[in-house]
């Protein structure tokens, strides 16, 4: 006999706030992509920001949702980890390549974040967290990182900053595979987050 759970649509899980802000991130994350294909590099930016917010804030939101059966958090598992690439891979590997005018010498930097970023992902669907802890760095770091060093990019000028920037893409991708422990940031973190998504929005919509 198949189960109730077995029977359900992928559109029925769109009735859930959770998964609409986790959608809505991967349209920021894919966003992020376009700009980045058009070399509109800041717009990307400011789109990388609020899939991180989403990112952040669709856990909370999952948790505060009366009713929610066991399929309905293995599915917004998935469905987060799926965006996560996107926006956390794809998006920053996007953006070097942008920088680097689609040079092929910046494709292996590029391909070591998503590859990097796949096995991370993969990992935590298989392993998941120990004690509270990740293994390596988790993936939404990478939009922190990267955008923090896009405020620095005319300090470093525009022939300092693609070097700088693909270092950047590969240490990271290093540390999102790395073996040591990261522990899983809460509390007063998701003030700090958004405090950052607000104002280095603002940062950068003022260079537009």
């Amino acid at each position: 006999m198949i189960s109730v759970s077995a029977r359900r649509s992928a559109l029925s899980f769109f009735n859930d706030r959770a998964n609409l802000i986790t959608l809505v991130g991967l349209c920021c994350g894919f966003f992020s992509i376009y700009s980045s294909a058009r070399g509109a590099t800041t717009v990307a930016v400011i789109a990388l920001l609020w899939a991180l917010f989403c990112d952040w804030f669709d856990g909370p939101v999952a948790r505060r949702t009366l009713g929610r059966t066991d399929i309905d958090r293995a599915f917004g598992g998935q469905l987060d980890s799926l965006v996560d690439l996107v926006s956390s891979g794809a998006g920053p590997a996007m953006l070097l390549l942008s920088v680097g005018q689609f040079n092929p010498w910046f494709l292996p930097g590029a391909c070591a974040l998503m590859i990097a970023g796949a096995m991370r992902l993969a990992h935590f669907n298989v392993i998941g967290m120990n004690s509270g802890e990740y293994s390596g760095l988790p993936i939404d770091t990478n939009i922190i990182a990267v955008t923090a060093l896009f405020a620095m990019r005319e300090p470093l000028g525009e022939s300092l900053f693609p070097g700088v920037l693909y270092a950047v893409v590969v240490l990271l991708a290093l540390l999102n595979i790395g073996r040591f422990r990261s522990p899983k940031l809460v509390g007063f973190w998701y003030y700090l987050i958004a405090t950052y998504v607000l104002g280095m929005t603002l940062f950068f919509y003022r260079s537009l």
